[in-house]
């Protein structure tokens, strides 16, 4: 009886287990953006690394790669050196047709201090909470850093990535996303 009890109890807790991550997985995967997010995110005049104002619809017409992102992300911070050797290497191809953006969830001092720090090859903006938000509207449910889109020429949402990036498989995204539509 006793192994019986027990053997009944591992079922159920593996199955529990199962639902749980399936559930979890789920509630945390990037959603399709709302509508007018990247319209939004397109509108926005923010203040970059040196306080300088830019207005993002420089870039209307490319293919975007945005990061949400903070310094006090460790996830973050990892990833960033790659990202920025990424857009060296694309923006190193005369053919290329992508940006990388850097929207960051910070205080424009931290976000200052870290772009002098790391020389990062790509603009990096403050974006505060209101980056949270966009981010949110972009398909990032569950709130959490790094999180990543990649936006077409037209303005459509091509992908999106949450925690951080696996470099390589970014770097095929980019070349099959962007490469027949140029």
């Amino acid at each position: 009886m006793n192994k019986r009890f027990l053997s009944i109890a591992l079922v159920i807790g593996v199955l529990g287990a199962a639902i749980g991550i399936y559930v979890g997985d789920k509630q945390t995967a990037p959603q399709k953006p709302q509508n007018g997010a990247i319209q939004q995110l397109m509108s926005l005049s923010l203040n970059d690394s040196q306080g300088t104002n830019q207005k993002l619809a420089q870039w209307q017409g490319k293919f975007l790669l945005v990061n949400f992102w903070a310094t006090w992300c460790a996830p973050c911070v990892q990833e960033m050196p790659e990202l920025s050797a990424l857009q060296k290497e694309f923006s190193d191809n005369k053919n290329s047709h992508i940006q990388f953006i850097g929207m960051g969830i910070d205080s424009p001092s931290n976000i200052a201090e870290f772009a002098k720090k790391l020389q990062i090859s790509y603009p990096l903006f403050t974006a505060g909470m209101e980056g949270t938000e966009l981010s949110r509207q972009l398909g990032n449910q569950a709130g959490g850093l790094p999180f990543t889109v990649l936006i077409s020429q037209d303005g459509s949402l091509l992908k999106s990535y949450s925690g951080r990036l696996n470099i390589e498989q970014l770097r095929n995204d980019i070349i099959n996303l962007t490469d027949n539509k140029r």
